[in-house]
């Protein structure tokens, strides 16, 4: 479904796409780096408007957002493309393809609010494959969903510019943002983009009251020293919130890593470790086996909030957003 697109200004004879902070410049006929944004007749247009990959009902733990009414269930979407060119995408045959090469569903409008209530989920998740080129659809349908009583969330790479996040913004109760390394090389290296963009959006994120988790997933040899990892924590301290949930992620070779091993779990562990010893109070482990780094406990007492075994959770030592036995707010939205 093509619509004309928001975000992008003349420069000459091409269109400067302002959506992320690519910027592509691009010429008739042609698109940008995420593939489903092109310049026709002097205007940019999207070509994936409504057009989903993906539909599925997932908890919402999958995501990871382990502090965002847990237990609950999201209609997730995605479609095609990708604004980043990570050689380890899990998603790669979404992601790395042109809209024409695979199966898109159309989707109205106001169709996820309709499913997400015909399948009794209490919110839309848009993920699987990045949200941010997604823009117009996401942004139209989220509004229906709103007013409908529906969460909104997105699982994001937050490469993304101020203008449009701070549209969308508006809509999102919740967001995973992965930042994938702390070292700008590793994002033009390894992703095709750059690190101080994704950074700014989870800062702008606790600025407009999203609820924020981020995701760091290990990779061997390339994000995994311990001194990247430290200076990761510190950075979040200092501008996101010593309560800000941190998911560490095995790595499994994808796509075009698979000449690396997946991540040792002794490096998950350190990992693990020090963060709580830099001073994070919700620490998590995904990619492995079930186990206690699932679970969430009061920072203050270290009674059991929530227990976890894969994707289901047990709210537990939880009167809302306080614990139980000592009355300490957690950082967490819940009924």
């Amino acid at each position: 479904m093509i619509r004309e697109a928001k975000f992008w200004e003349r420069d000459g004879d091409k269109i400067r796409c302002l959506l992320c902070p690519h910027r592509c410049l691009i010429p008739e006929g042609k698109r940008g780096i995420c593939r489903v944004r092109e310049n026709r007749g002097g205007k940019l247009y999207t070509l994936i408007y409504g057009s989903a990959s993906s539909v599925a009902v997932d908890p919402i733990e999958k995501k990871p957002l382990y502090h965002f009414y847990p237990g609950s269930y999201a209609l997730s979407f995605g479609t095609a493309g990708c604004n980043l060119s990570c050689k380890h995408c899990q998603n790669y045959t979404i992601s790395m393809v042109d809209p024409e090469d695979i199966y898109l569903r159309e989707l109205e409008v106001d169709e996820p609010t309709r499913l997400a209530k015909q399948y009794r989920c209490k919110g839309i998740s848009w993920t699987y494959n990045e949200p941010t080129i997604w823009h117009e659809f996401t942004l139209d349908a989220s509004k229906i969903a709103k007013k409908d009583g529906l969460y909104i969330t997105y699982v994001s790479n937050g490469f993304i510019n101020e203008d449009p996040f701070r549209e969308i913004g508006r809509y999102l109760d919740g967001i995973n943002i992965d930042v994938k390394s702390f070292r700008d090389d590793f994002y033009r290296k390894i992703s095709g983009g750059r690190l101080e963009p994704v950074l700014n959006t989870c800062v702008l994120s606790k600025e407009l009251g999203i609820h924020l988790e981020i995701t760091y997933l290990i990779i061997p040899t390339k994000n995994d020293s311990m001194k990247e990892i430290g200076e990761f924590c510190e950075w979040i301290i200092d501008e996101l919130g010593e309560d800000t949930p941190v998911h560490f992620t095995r790595f499994y070779p994808h796509y075009k890593m698979l000449d690396l091993p997946p991540t040792p779990f002794e490096t998950l562990m350190k990992a693990f470790d020090l963060a709580k010893e830099k001073g994070l109070k919700f620490v998590y482990l995904g990619n492995v086996p079930h186990g206690d780094y699932e679970n969430t406990y009061c920072p203050s007492c270290g009674n059991l909030l929530i227990e976890r075994y894969g994707f289901n959770a047990n709210v537990k030592g939880l009167e809302k957003d306080r614990c139980k036995k000592c009355g300490e707010k957690i950082n967490i939205v819940i009924d």
